[in-house]
């Protein structure tokens, strides 16, 4: 997993995330503000929730302001389906987005990877044929993980044109159990 820093820069800065109830220091943007450190953290420690719902991501996103994309079509538990709103990127069934507005990739994907971590989700896995071209310019982190032996999810972070300018976006997607096991070969 690869996440770029100006070490300069990371050096001078610092913000604080709540991720799985712990408190972890992140480097952070001088012009980071509690909203945004609140919206990174609303992605941390909702995202990566294997039980999340369509109902508890917007109760748990929507305070921190951010605009949310979630979509849930084989839960884990026994909870109804989240249909996507959005396009289904082939071979997930499951997304969970956080974008706002202004550019705060790098942020975004130290926060991503100490979530990943937090959740105890550390074992690098291939990243799979259908997001080899999700790299866009602006991605600070693209990178595949096994939450189980049998399963992969795909973190992207990064900055894109937004509805309001440029935008900072977290996304974890999960592969299906047939795209994980492509990806793994």
């Amino acid at each position: 997993m690869t996440v770029r820093s100006d070490a300069k820069a990371a050096a001078q800065r610092c913000a604080a995330a709540l991720v799985g109830g712990l408190l972890v220091v992140l480097p952070g943007h001088a012009d980071a503000t509690p909203q945004r450190t609140a919206m990174l953290s609303a992605f941390a420690q909702t995202c990566f929730s294997p039980l999340l719902t369509a109902e508890t991501a917007k109760a748990r996103l929507s305070p921190s302001g951010a605009r949310h994309d979630f979509y849930d079509l084989m839960p884990f538990s026994d909870v109804p389906r989240s249909p996507a709103r959005t396009v289904v990127t082939p071979g997930t069934d499951r997304r969970c987005e956080v974008s706002f507005d202004g550019d705060a990739g790098d942020e975004a994907a130290e926060v991503a990877a100490a979530g990943l971590t937090a959740e105890g989700i550390r074992t690098d896995a291939p990243l799979p044929a259908t997001h080899t071209d999700a790299r866009i310019p602006g991605t600070s982190l693209l990178a595949a993980r096994y939450l189980n032996p049998n399963r992969i999810a795909v973190v992207h972070t990064g900055t894109r044109p937004g509805p309001n300018g440029i935008e900072t976006f977290l996304s974890v997607e999960r592969l299906t159990p047939d795209a994980s096991a492509e990806a793994a070969q």
